[in-house]
């Protein structure tokens, strides 16, 4: 049974999970998809698509704490696509062992239980990580990273005070078609920003489907 709970940080696109009695079958299409994390996601409308999502996002650092206070719902079993900004979009990830510590949060969280990773990017000054959402609720498994990351990052470098915005974005998926490709656009993120030349290049990225 999908578990659903209500939060209040972050636009959010509410989905309902596809063959678990309340919302539409999958199409005859996807049953062909070996893969069964694939399985769970209905078609939804491409405007919708999280490469789109992604384009917007790029202006999140415009945004204003009360423009992320919008309630969404929290599901257990859901995969979510999240952006974490760093506060003034300093570029603090630029240097790697900053950017370690986010790497071992996202892994933390995975061994806790919590999560299942897809992909995820740590650009220089934000976050791209695409999970299922394993247990509890998505605010306290991303806040668990962000308070984990500020703490380790202020601690190596002597500083005080936020290390990332308040709040994140998030937006759940749905689409079979679209989680592969999805998780394929993240890791490609340090290309399209000029940090590397090709995917797999760049040390602070990685997808469960690389390509090739």
């Amino acid at each position: 049974m999908t578990r659903c709970f209500c939060g209040a940080i972050g636009p959010h696109y509410t989905a309902l999970r596809a063959g678990d009695g309340h919302g539409p079958s999958l199409p005859r299409s996807v049953e062909r998809v070996h893969d069964p994390l694939l399985l769970r996601y209905a078609d939804m409308p491409e405007r919708q698509t999280p490469i789109r999502l992604l384009a917007r996002l790029r202006h999140a650092g415009r945004m204003s704490s009360s423009q992320l206070a919008i309630g969404r719902w929290s599901c257990v079993g859901h995969v979510y696509s999240v952006t974490a900004v760093v506060a003034g979009r300093r570029p603090v990830f630029e240097d790697p062992g900053n950017a370690a510590i986010v790497v071992d949060g996202i892994r933390a969280a995975e061994r806790a239980g919590r999560s299942r990773t897809m992909a995820w990017v740590v650009m220089p000054d934000h976050l791209h990580w695409l999970l299922e959402l394993r247990a509890g609720v998505l605010a306290d498994c991303i806040g668990q990273l962000k308070s984990r990351s500020g703490r380790l990052v202020n601690r190596r470098m002597g500083w005080h005070g936020s290390l990332w915005q308040a709040g994140y974005f998030d937006h759940a998926l749905r689409r079979e078609e679209s989680l592969v490709r999805h998780a394929r656009y993240i890791a490609a993120n340090p290309v399209r920003a000029g940090l590397s030349q090709q995917v797999g290049e760049y040390p602070f990225a990685w997808c469960r489907w690389p390509e090739g």
